[in-house]
Parts: structure tokens; C-alpha cells; sequence
């Protein structure tokens, strides 16, 4: 593997993606929000055999990290995008790694014997879907991976880091390590915030990393729930004021200012370019609702096209629209998926 060609690494928490259609039953006997993502608790713990047992199951390689990973690995050219994140020794991480390896994503995955890999239900209703994740051996991923001899060398001629907010419920002291070495190297630094409860539940978690973070999406529900943690003054739903407040927080590396982007779905998407910017508004081309397969994984899709055109040398207005491509092209297919044969995207 030559560590020297990466010039992506991402982080966080590898999942196989069991996707369902016509999910009410689930979302009713589960206590589930039909557009939502959780973490599941002792109650869900059986909707893994049931829907494998009483409904036509769709597997997908996914996590929110290794999804943008996908995508961005599907604009750049071979060897650019290396993945990492902790497995098992089971099925479920042979089937990552087989997908992975049909769309040419490279990864080191830590694997712990003995251990399962995570999976992550989606009960798909209409153009809802509700994300019900457990991490099992993923939230026991070890920063001594990042330091072995296999790894560290692609960290060092990494000059861009993505990470999702997810990992943060376990791995926060693993991602500033990672994100402070970003930034005392001068390379980027990107965050997803992933769902609204990682804003709302681990706000403090965030507020680690974020003085190394260069580039921080989300989407509009995000951005509301990080809003109403920090006693945003304004109103909850003002994405450009929240972006402005969210660019001008704590910074260590000052040689660049922090970029915020806030996604709204078909709706325009939102940019700060640090706290004295003005706000710029990137329109979206709208699928019609015909168009619209499912929506999961579209903001991972948006990460990853964004990524690949960043990591490409394109200016923030052309990765922001590759981003809006990768997204359109996400949701008119069952889960986090790109058409094959490629298509040109950059």
C-alpha cells in the first residue's frame, strides 16, 4: 500500500447497513421517528433478526464516515481515499470489505477477534428513514491503530481528515489527537456533525475537537440542535447566524478560517467562510418526488462529493455542487449507493 498516494483519511464507525422497505410495523413497534437516527437501546436490540426473519433485507456497506469515504473515493482518481474504523472477525466485515473493494475504497480496519461488527438497521417509509444503530467492536476501536506501522505512515502523507460526529459517543480523545495533529501540521480537518442527539447529547465531546476543525458540515437539524446547546440567541431555524457563530468558535490553527456548511435537504445550502463572512447560498437542482428512491445516506453522499472535489483542488462553489450531485445521484437508488458504471461527477 503506498502510504504516499492518500491524500484522504477517514475515521469512524464501520456498519452494515440492513435496509428495509414499508416499515411502519417496525417504526410503530419500536418506538422509531420515521426520519431519525439513534442508537439503540436494550428495546431495540431484536429488530436485527426481525428484520432479516419477516422482511426482503438490502445490505449496504455503510457508517456515516465510511459512506463519504465511498463517495469520495468514487470522484478521485484509485488511491486516494483510505478508510479506517474497527471490525469484527465475523460475515459482516467480509461483506464491508467485498464492497469496499467493488468500489475502490482502500481500508485498514482494526479487527478484534471474537467481536461483531456493527450493524445499523434502516427502516425505509416513503422517503423516510429511520437509522437504528449498534456500534458493538466499533466503539472499541483503539488510537494504538493510528500509531501502528501500517497506519501512521497514511496519516503522515494525509494532507485532509474526515471524521463523523458519531464516533465522538466513544471516541473523542482519539479524534482531537487526530484532528490537533491535523492542525499543528497545517492540513484540513473536517467534521460531520452526523445526527442532531450527538449536538444535543455530547456537546462537549464536539467542543474538543472543533478548535481543530477546519471544515464542519451538517444539516439544518443539526444545526438547530447545536444552536439550542449553546444558547444560540437567535432563532434556531437562522442558518446563516448559527454558521457564523459556529465558524467564529475557538480556533487554534489561525493561518485559515473555519468554513461552515448547513444542507436543507432540496433546499439551498448554506456557507460561512469564518465569522465575518457573509453567508453564501448554494441553490440545489430538486429531484421531483417521482425522482426520489430513499433518502438515506444523502447527506454522507453530499460529504463525499464535497470531499472529492475538495481533496481534487476545486474551488469551495465547485465542491459544494459536486457534493449536490453525489446527493442527487444518492437518493434516486436504495441506500448509500453511486451508479456504476461511473459517472463523471468533477
Amino acid at each position: 500500500m503506498a502510504a504516499s498516494s492518500y491524500k484522504l483519511f477517514c475515521l469512524g464507525n464501520p456498519l452494515l447497513d440492513m435496509q428495509v422497505t414499508n416499515g411502519e410495523e417496525l417504526l410503530k413497534k419500536y418506538d422509531l421517528k420515521a426520519n431519525d437516527a439513534i442508537l439503540a437501546e436494550e428495546k431495540h436490540t431484536p429488530i436485527y433478526e426481525e428484520v432479516v426473519k419477516n422482511y426482503k433485507v438490502t445490505y449496504v456497506a455503510g457508517g456515516a464516515s465510511q459512506n463519504a469515504a465511498r463517495g469520495a473515493a468514487y470522484v478521485l482518481p484509485p488511491k486516494s481515499v483510505v478508510y479506517t474504523g474497527c471490525v469484527g472477525d465475523d460475515n459482516l466485515a467480509e461483506q464491508l470489505k467485498a464492497a469496499n473493494a467493488r468500489e475502490g475504497l482502500d481500508e485498514v480496519y482494526q479487527v478484534k477477534k471474537g467481536e461483531k461488527t456493527g450493524a445499523c438497521a434502516v427502516v425505509i417509509t416513503g422517503h423516510h428513514r429511520s437509522l437504528v444503530t449498534t456500534l458493538r467492536v466499533a466503539e472499541k476501536f483503539d488510537q494504538s491503530h493510528l500509531e501502528s506501522p501500517e497506519v501512521a505512515p497514511l496519516i503522515a502523507a494525509a494532507q485532509f481528515f474526515y471524521v463523523e460526529g458519531y464516533f465522538l459517543t466513544h471516541g473523542t480523545s482519539i479524534t482531537e489527537w487526530l484532528s490537533k495533529k491535523s492542525s499543528d501540521a497545517n492540513k484540513t480537518f473536517i467534521l460531520n456533525l452526523s445526527a442532531p442527539f450527538i449536538a444535543q447529547f455530547f456537546t462537549e465531546n464536539l467542543k474538543k475537537v472543533l478548535p481543530y476543525t477546519d471544515i464542519v458540515i451538517a444539516n439544518e437539524s443539526e444545526a438547530a440542535a447545536w444552536a439550542e446547546a449553546t444558547n444560540y440567541p437567535g432563532s434556531k431555524s437562522d442558518l446563516a447566524g448559527i454558521a457564523k457563530a459556529l465558524a467564529g468558535y475557538e480556533k487554534a490553527n489561525k493561518a485559515r478560517e473555519r468554513i461552515v456548511i448547513f444542507t436543507h435537504g432540496s433546499e439551498a445550502t448554506t456557507v460561512v467562510s469564518g465569522p465575518n463572512a457573509e453567508a453564501q447560498v448554494f441553490p440545489v437542482k430538486a429531484l421531483s418526488d417521482a425522482e426520489i428512491v430513499d433518502t438515506n445516506g444523502a447527506g454522507d453522499a453530499f460529504a463525499g462529493g464535497f470531499l472529492g472535489a475538495l481533496v481534487a483542488g476545486k474551488s469551495l462553489k465547485e465542491s459544494i455542487f459536486a457534493g449536490h450531485e453525489l446527493g442527487r445521484m444518492c437518493v434516486g437508488q436504495v441506500g448509500p449507493q453511486y451508479k456504476w458504471p461511473k459517472v463523471q461527477v468533477l
